[in-house]
């Protein structure tokens, strides 16, 4: 997961399910089936407006979220 500022995240050994989701917050915490932490200290996106990539193997785009000013 990567946004146009070049911050990135990669997920471990996750399997998502077609039509599922997952919350990938920035802070620290504990993995489980709906969170998937990135153990950083500093927040990475925030609401000025930012969105941010999924891809899987061979950078194919799965899906995107936007918010802020120029998302929702």
């Amino acid at each position: 997961m990567s946004d146009k500022s070049g911050h990135g995240y990669r997920f471990g050994n996750f399997l998502l399910n077609g039509h599922s989701q997952v919350c990938v917050p920035t802070g620290i915490g504990h993995d489980n089936r709906r969170d998937v932490y990135q153990d950083r200290r500093a927040y990475v996106w925030d609401n000025t407006g930012d969105t941010a990539t999924l891809r899987i193997d061979h950078r194919r785009v799965v899906d995107a979220e936007s918010w802020g000013r120029h998302g929702h």
